[in-house]
């Protein structure tokens, strides 16, 4: 009897050391630590795909392809004590496709007016710091903070190539795009944010965030360029049109600047973290 009352006293004080330390079966520490480092993305797709998984959706697969609605962002943190931390952002994105005569779009083209190969490109390059505060006792913290995020990129290029050129003899009328140039793209933003994050295992989090905040952008002008007979039918000349430039601001939830300053493209995010 009195070895069974010193075990379930040494059991509970156990229990209650535990409780108190937040460690594991193991001893391994369930919240970060001051100078751990972590590194989280967007758990959305992960999240889609064991959903849809449970629903039979056929052809489930993670989508974390660029370009997309959703340029993926990683974010890291360095945490400085039990109550702060710092973070940054990144998202480092380029594109490219080429079709060419056969492919879809491109199945009964005219060696002249259709081109027979098209190549295009685009970028995304968000960065962005920041400081969260959390507060809170186990597993479950809320935090807020303050970041800036800059984007910039492009819309891309796109070129077209032909099979056939045009000539004074075979272009009369004719007007062949060559070769059309996206925009320059630049943002700034600083956001504000409060969520709440859950540590469902040893220094591994999820996170629900919302963000309030300002933004500037602006997009260069683009141009398009084409290729046409002139008008005195002696020889073929290029043609380019600018675009127009344009600039915004904004205030309100969820703000984001162009190219894309949040993790899931919204006014809030779920984010999964590991420290370490």
């Amino acid at each position: 009897m009195r070895k069974l009352l010193l075990t379930a006293t040494f059991a509970s004080v156990v229990a209650f050391a535990n409780a108190q330390t937040m460690t594991s079966k193991n001893g391994t520490p369930i919240l970060p630590e001051a100078n751990d480092w972590s590194i989280g993305f967007d758990a959305t797709p992960v999240l889609n795909y064991f959903g849809n998984m449970f629903n039979n959706t056929a052809n489930n697969s993670i989508n974390m392809n660029y370009p997309s609605n959703n340029p993926f962002t990683i974010v890291g943190k360095m945490v400085k004590d039990e109550s702060t931390a710092y973070r940054a952002k990144v998202a480092i994105n380029f594109g490219s496709q080429t079709i060419t005569s056969g492919a879809a779009g491109f199945s009964s083209f005219d060696s002249l007016f259709t081109p027979s190969e098209l190549k295009a490109s685009s970028s995304n390059i968000t960065l962005g710091a920041g400081i969260q505060k959390w507060r809170g006792k186990g597993r479950l913290k809320g935090y807020y903070g303050a970041e800036a995020m800059i984007g910039f990129g492009g819309s891309g290029d796109t070129t077209y190539t032909y099979l056939k050129d045009l000539t004074i003899t075979n272009g009369a009328g004719a007007e062949q795009l060559t070769e059309v140039k996206g925009g320059s793209i630049f943002g700034f933003g600083v956001n504000g944010f409060i969520g709440v994050e859950y540590f469902f295992a040893p220094k591994m989090s999820l996170s629900a965030e919302y963000t309030w905040g300002i933004a500037i952008s602006s997009v260069g002008e683009s141009e398009v360029t084409s290729s046409t007979v002139n008008s005195a039918a002696t020889g073929v000349s290029d043609i380019t049109v600018k675009g127009d430039k344009s600039s915004s601001f904004n205030v309100g939830v969820g703000n984001t600047v162009t190219p894309n300053i949040n993790n899931s493209g919204g006014s809030g995010s779920i984010v999964l973290s590991f420290y370490f």
